[in-house]
């Protein structure tokens, strides 16, 4: 009889009983038993786990001081074989993580690609990995398919892997209520995990949580498995969770794709032990092969170490993939997997406390960082072991006791109860809960009621957290964290890893290098703040310069400036920033996969994302911007403005108009202020663009999906370039061309035009002045003139002169109509101009402000400058045209301002003029009551050479 032989018989006699036919049910538990019999007589004795179990880790200690195998066979990606030396460096629990970037071979929507593992120190595989690199003469082999593999056997249905397992990816996550912050940890990575035992079948789950009497499968797994195991001997543990597993592998309808994946897994992983073992000749009773309870109970052909059937591991594709150790933490080991917020907590919690009842001595990496608690070793095994080891015993049938007897409950243990409860009542009235004694109380008996009305002899953590909840949550939370939350904080709070200094990538130590000279403990996951005067401490410029460097890399909360800033030509005099990179430690870290330091990375960011496909002209000078800002490399500088240049003549749109208009008036104006003055770039950029313009012009004024702020851009570009153009041999015959094919139908762009041909000459300011006074004349067009006022506000991009026209227009528009057509139009006109033009408002309001009077006594004695006969202005006229018509503020009779006053005051400018142009009259006052003070020359001399005048007005 086999080792269940009595159990086979028990269960077929039960399915006899209690099914319409013996065939159905009894094939699926003799085939339960079948399995645990199977990997029972394997003489490669088979440890089976289930992930961030207490009492897999506690049966591993166990297991590991009675056999002490020479060789250990672990299920994980057999790529990250050389970072476990450098969980030393670490406090748990951190994740191992391989990256891709650069895909070959897998779909490039795909990219880029994360899987991490994360391991904690209450688990099974922590324990093996311990003994294995703390034990001399004992091999870690990882024989579970590569990471590249877990991505080639996904299928290509168009989804991308994202967050969640390695056989579901973008499986739900944990409790949505979890922790932002420790939760994100992972990023959207996929999860490699060890042991993960949860039923495929929904109705099944369904029916044990609710005659379970618990909510999350990680409570009915803690009180129905764990709890009955933690204290169970090696036998009965083993033999259990191997029925466990097959009765969840068995029971999973609908997921063929899904086994086909973890069938191929189990043939790669016996089929790379084999090769082991046939390659260092060890023998199989001194292996041990942990792997989760699922392929424990695995069918496959290849199962065991004796069989000969092949499978053929395909080769690894061309992808690049780069390995390290990122930070993880309780919570994001629970939104990973889906497991119960908390439970990874309490796992924890209770393997220390079986760890201390049993009396064992667990396995810790030598050095082992762990908040200063002193690392446990245990002597080297070689002290204590003689020859080679017990021999595999024989196993006797433990599972048929344990399933038909019920399990030995722990008694009450009222103190620890009493604790949590007194605790709990604390932790509350700190986060300003009105807790009282009274609620300790009722909290501890509470506990113990619903454990009774849950069939258990003793509370467990989840009665508790629901007691707490109960007796404490009133209809408000008070502050930041719930009861829940604070029960989550008391059985151990939300645990997180750290990435120690010496198991970092390269780049992120230089960085820490770099930033040693503040003095601030970056390591530490709180905020710190750097203070840096940089005019009493110059040293600290090389440190400000890597943060406005990382603050471009990292994501916005990592490094924030909160005062102090990086702008074309400036340098701060003192800076403060927010640095939150111990908190953040991930993103630092797949920061180091890029490169070696920070510079490079940009540069290589900087370079790939001009020459992608989908790269603009804009984007270049970003790019360009970026590369002057924080990166002193001048050729790439100019590689880049090379590359706007090409990208510019490429384009068909008019779509970045107005980011390039920005960001190369900046440029020039940086570069016109250094000493090498304007690159060869910039001019082929000006050149380029005032012909590329030209070319679109006309098209995009009648184009319906070209807006009216792109033609302003367009208009901007060309007016503010043009004497750059014109001297790089540039023909202005182009523009005027352009703008005369130019005939648009919607009244925003014809007003748009209109300002076009002012600025160009060919339309003077009477004559704008006449077409908007026929516009507010024609009732059929009232309704449409907010449409003309965007045109105009939209003009002062490219023609910033006509900012008083506009006051003018508006002014004009406001005295003239009657109340029925001002009221239902002024929605209208302000929502219009909010949305379409409201960049252009302040500048619309500042000179409202220089035109109107600034007091209410002067209002009704102020006569508009615009409304005198004969008047010409309200702006200097358009380069290139006459006098005529287009007069200036304050040439009229009678009428004084600003710029008139300016020269009265201060004649040398004007003088000097004067004897350039030999005109020696001198000054001359008229006695006429209505002319001004400095007679009728003067105001014809500034209306025909106006450019001092508006210098002076711009400097002053």
């Amino acid at each position: 009889m086999t080792v269940v032989g009595t159990l086979r018989e028990q269960l077929q006699d039960a399915a006899r009983a209690f099914a319409d036919g013996p065939d159905a049910l009894a094939e699926i538990l003799a085939g339960l038993v079948d399995d645990v019999d199977r990997a029972l007589g394997e003489e490669l004795e088979i440890f089976p786990v289930c992930h961030h179990s207490p009492s897999s880790a506690l049966a591993m200690v166990r297991r590991l001081r009675e056999k002490q195998p020479k060789v250990i066979y672990l299920e994980l990606c057999e790529d990250f074989q050389p970072l476990l030396t450098e969980l030393r460096n670490c406090q748990l629990p951190v994740a191992l993580q391989a990256f891709a970037s650069e895909l070959d071979g897998h779909p490039k929507e795909w990219g880029p690609l994360s899987v991490v593992a994360p391991v904690t120190e209450a688990s099974a595989e922590y324990q093996a990995i311990a003994y294995a690199l703390e034990t001399p003469g004992v091999e870690l082999v990882l024989v579970d398919r590569s990471t590249d593999h877990v991505f080639q056997w996904q299928p290509r249905d168009g989804h991308r892997p994202g967050t969640g397992t390695d056989d579901e990816p973008g499986s739900p996550g944990a409790d949505p209520s979890a922790h932002d912050e420790e939760v994100d940890l992972h990023g959207d990575a996929v999860g490699i995990e060890i042991g993960d035992l949860r039923p495929g079948f929904r109705e099944l789950e369904e029916h044990l949580l609710h005659h379970g009497r618990v909510r999350h499968w990680s409570e009915w797994w803690d009180q129905y498995v764990e709890q009955p195991l933690v204290n169970a001997d090696y036998d009965t543990y083993r033999q259990v969770m191997v029925l466990v597993g097959s009765l969840f592998r068995r029971l999973r309808p609908g997921e063929a794709a899904r086994l086909d994946r973890d069938e191929d897994r189990e043939r790669y992983m016996w089929t790379r032990m084999r090769e082991h073992l046939a390659a260092s000749g060890v023998d199989r009773s001194d292996c041990l092969y942990v792997c989760g309870a699922f392929h424990a109970a695995s069918r496959v052909e290849q199962f065991g170490s004796a069989s000969t059937v092949p499978f053929e591991i395909t080769p690894r594709t061309g992808t690049a993939w780069l390995y390290g150790l990122v930070p993880s933490s309780h919570s994001a080991i629970e939104a990973q997997f889906g497991l119960a917020s908390g439970s990874v907590s309490i796992a924890a919690t209770t393997f220390s406390r079986a760890v201390t009842r049993a009396g064992v001595k667990t396995y810790r990496l030598a050095g082992q960082q762990d908040g200063g608690r002193p690392a446990r070793t245990r002597k080297p095994a070689g002290a204590a072991r003689t020859g080679t080891g017990p021999a595999a015993p024989t196993v006797a049938d433990q599972l048929s006791g344990f399933l038909s007897r019920p399990p030995v409950p722990d008694g009450l243990d009222e103190d620890e109860l009493l604790g949590w409860s007194v605790d709990i009542v604390r932790l509350a009235r700190r986060n300003g809960y009105l807790a009282s004694t009274a609620d300790a109380i009722a909290v501890f008996e509470t506990s113990i009621l619903l454990a009774g009305m849950r069939n258990r002899a003793r509370p467990t953590p989840y009665d508790f957290a629901d007691a707490a909840v109960t007796c404490i949550e009133k209809d408000v939370v008070p502050g930041r964290r719930d009861v829940r939350r604070l029960c989550e904080i008391l059985m151990g709070g939300d645990r997180i890893g750290r990435v120690g200094y010496d198991a970092l990538p390269p780049l992120a130590r230089d960085v820490y290098d770099r930033l040693a000279p503040l003095g601030l403990p970056l390591e530490r996951r709180t905020v710190q703040r750097a203070l840096l005067d940089l005019t009493a401490r110059p040293e600290l410029r090389p440190a400000s310069d890597l943060l406005w460097v990382l603050r471009a890399l990292l994501p916005e909360q990592t490094v924030r400036p909160v005062m102090g800033e990086r702008r074309l030509g400036g340098a701060s005099i003192q800076e403060s920033w927010d640095l939150a990179i111990g908190r953040d430690q991930r993103a630092l870290i797949e920061l180091g996969y890029e490169g070696v330091t920070v510079e490079q990375v940009l540069e290589q960011r900087l370079r790939r994302g001009v020459w992608a496909p989908q790269a603009t002209a804009a984007m270049a000078l970003r790019a360009v911007e970026d590369s002057l800002l924080y990166l002193r490399n001048p050729r790439f500088t100019d590689e880049l403005g090379a590359r706007a240049v090409q990208l510019l003549s490429g384009e068909r749109t008019s779509d970045d108009a107005p980011e390039v208009l920005t960001r190369i008036r900046r440029l020039l104006t940086y570069y016109r202020s250094t000493p090498d003055g304007l690159p060869a770039w910039c001019e082929n950029f000006g050149s380029t663009g005032y012909a590329h313009y030209c070319t679109l012009l006309p098209t995009a004024f009648v184009a319906e999906e070209t807006g009216v702020r792109q033609v302003a851009a367009m208009l901007g570009f060309l007016f503010s370039i043009e004497s750059l153009a014109l001297s790089l041999g540039c023909d202005r015959a182009q523009l005027e061309i352009a703008v005369a094919q130019s005939h648009p139908e919607a009244p925003a762009k014809v007003a748009l035009l209109w300002a076009a041909r002012f600025q160009l000459g060919s339309l003077s300011l009477a004559q704008l002045r006449e077409r908007t006074t026929g516009l507010l004349e024609n009732p059929l067009v009232i309704p449409t003139f907010p449409r003309y006022l965007i045109g105009f506000a939209q003009a002062l991009e490219p023609v910033p002169t006509l900012a008083p026209f506009v006051v003018e227009v508006l002014s004009k528009a406001f005295g003239r109509l009657p109340d029925p057509v001002l009221l239902p139009w002024l929605p209208t006109l302000i929502t219009t101009l909010r949305a379409e033009a409201g960049d252009q408002v302040p500048r619309l309001v500042r000179e409202a402000g220089r035109t109107f009077p600034a007091g209410l006594a002067a209002l009704d004695a102020w006569t508009p400058p615009w409304s005198g006969a004969g008047t010409a202005s309200a702006g200097r006229p358009a380069a290139g045209s006459g006098a005529d018509g287009t007069g200036s503020a304050g040439s009229g009779p009678g009428d004084t301002g600003p710029v008139a006053r300016l020269l009265a005051g201060h004649p040398e400018s004007c003088d000097a003029v004067a004897g350039l142009l030999g005109c020696d009259d001198g000054w001359r006052s008229s006695a006429a009551p209505a002319a001004t003070p400095f007679g009728t020359e003067l105001p014809e001399l500034l209306a025909r050479y106006p450019e001092t005048a508006v210098a002076l007005a711009a400097r002053l």
